[in-house]
């Protein structure tokens, strides 16, 4: 029983050193992880998009994955003396998800790119991220570039492939086909 008594005199004494110094509902600081936007963090932290993007200067909704941003008041891990680092430094050390989203694929004519026709549409990804898109029911893969964004409208379509990536996963009969998405590479 005394225990417990000290513990949560230990608790209060952490709570009202925190409410003194400032801390208590303080912003906190957020790496942004692939897949996060500003609309997904507002969300979580139930906030506005607005609130947010005028919290962190920003003049568009467009994050990195690695940026770090301030989110109100403890809705995420503190990240204590993070150093400033480039887009080529952060994606190196960025761990590789073996799955990184599963959801529905949809085709369209596709943003042209001189590396390749195998091209696609992601909401998030960076623009020039490689990404392996396997289709869940035939297990066929194909490995495209993120080039556009896109699929727009309803959630459970994950990407827009090129016509040329959709006809390598065999997905021009069906229009919408289950995929898995895979990271090979980010720039």
């Amino acid at each position: 029983m005394r225990a417990w008594r000290q513990a949560g005199l230990l608790v209060t004494l952490a709570f009202s050193a925190a409410v003194l110094s400032g801390r208590a509902g303080a912003d906190r600081v957020y790496r942004v992880q692939p897949g996060d936007s500003l609309y997904s963090l507002a969300k979580k932290t139930s906030t506005t998009v607005a609130k947010l993007q005028r919290m962190n200067s920003l003049n568009s909704a467009r994050l990195r994955a690695g940026q770090a941003i301030k989110l109100p008041g403890g809705a995420a891990p503190v990240v204590r003396n993070a150093p400033a680092q480039t887009d080529s430094a952060v994606a190196s050390q960025m761990p590789v998800p073996t799955v990184y989203q599963r959801g529905m694929a949809v085709y369209y004519g596709g943003r042209r790119d001189e590396r390749t026709v195998l091209t696609a549409a992601h909401l998030s990804l960076p623009f020039g991220t490689w990404v392996e898109v396997t289709h869940t029911r035939t297990g066929k893969s194909v490995l495209v570039l993120i080039n556009d964004r896109g699929p727009f409208g309803r959630s459970e379509r994950i990407i827009d492939l090129s016509s040329a990536a959709a006809r390598t996963l065999g997905i021009m009969g069906e229009g919408v086909a289950p995929v898995t998405l895979r990271i090979a590479r980010i720039p």
